[in-house]
Parts: structure tokens; C-alpha cells; sequence
């Protein structure tokens, strides 16, 4: 078996590679998606929620940046044109949401679906012991996780 110079297996690493492109494709979408919540959020939470989609935004760009050198890092190319994205994007497209529920059930569901993501890169990781990846992974789906059940906390939903 080859293995790349941080001892992971060549091909292996290269299906982690297509797999966390996939991941950034799909953060590309839900920032984008915050961004225009953020600028768009109407009506009496405004103040509130305005800052709030900030927070995540912010967030969501550092975990771009990340996601982008984790693919650097085991050898692949980071995919950075909106086509591309668009062409791996798994979750809803948000546009000209200004209702409060829907901006908060769009993030929820957003996060619900990079989930789903991240937990098959998780498994991936684990079975070729690429701790860097897995390490990340689970930290993503933790942070994830709390925000989800805080949304629907907010939206007055259980889970």
C-alpha cells in the first residue's frame, strides 16, 4: 500500500479529498446563505438575530479556511470556483429570506445536512486513522450539533 508523506493511504486520502471538496463546496452554500440572511433580517428580532448570523458566518468562513488546508494538507486541491460548488452543494439555496423562522429553519436544516456530510468524512477518517481529518470532523459535528439543538430551542421545536 503506498502511503503519502503523513503515512495515510494514497488512494484512500484521495476519496477524503473528493469527500471534504464536497464539505467545502457545501459551507461555500450555507455561508453564502448566512450573509444574505444577515443582510436581509427583518422585523422585531432583528437586533438579535442580525448579530447572531454574523457569529455563524464568521464561523463558517474560518471552517472554510480549514476545511480548504485540511485538503492542502493530504495532498489534494481545494475547489474554489462557484460552479464547482454549486455542482457539489447538497443543501437548500436560501434567497430573499427576511422572516426570522424561516432565516433559523434554514440554518437548521443547513447544518442538519452538513452533518450527514461530515459524519461519512468521520467515517472515512476513522478507518485509514487519519486523526487530522477526524479530529476535525468531530469538532465541526459537536459545534454543529449545539447549534442545531440552540436553533431549535429558538424555534421552540424539540428535537
Amino acid at each position: 500500500m503506498k502511503t503519502n508523506i503523513l503515512g495515510l493511504p494514497v488512494k484512500e486520502s484521495e476519496l477524503i479529498v473528493k469527500e471534504l471538496n464536497v464539505l467545502l463546496s457545501n459551507f461555500q452554500v450555507y455561508y453564502q446563505n448566512l450573509r444574505g440572511i444577515h443582510w436581509n433580517i427583518r422585523g422585531k428580532r432583528f437586533f438579535d438575530l442580525h448579530v447572531k448570523f454574523e457569529e455563524l458566518y464568521t464561523d463558517a468562513q474560518l471552517k472554510i479556511d480549514l476545511i480548504a488546508e485540511r485538503v492542502l494538507t493530504i495532498g489534494g486541491t481545494p475547489l474554489h470556483t462557484f460552479e464547482d460548488y454549486i455542482k457539489n452543494n447538497k443543501i437548500e439555496v436560501g434567497k430573499n429570506i427576511s422572516n426570522d423562522e424561516k432565516a433559523v429553519h434554514l440554518i437548521v436544516n443547513s447544518l442538519t445536512d452538513l452533518l450527514k456530510i461530515e459524519r461519512e468524512i468521520l467515517k472515512q477518517s476513522d478507518e485509514i486513522n487519519d486523526e487530522g481529518t477526524n479530529s476535525m470532523m468531530s469538532d465541526f459535528i459537536s459545534e454543529q450539533e449545539k447549534t442545531i439543538w440552540m436553533m431549535r430551542a429558538w424555534l421552540e421545536e424539540d428535537l
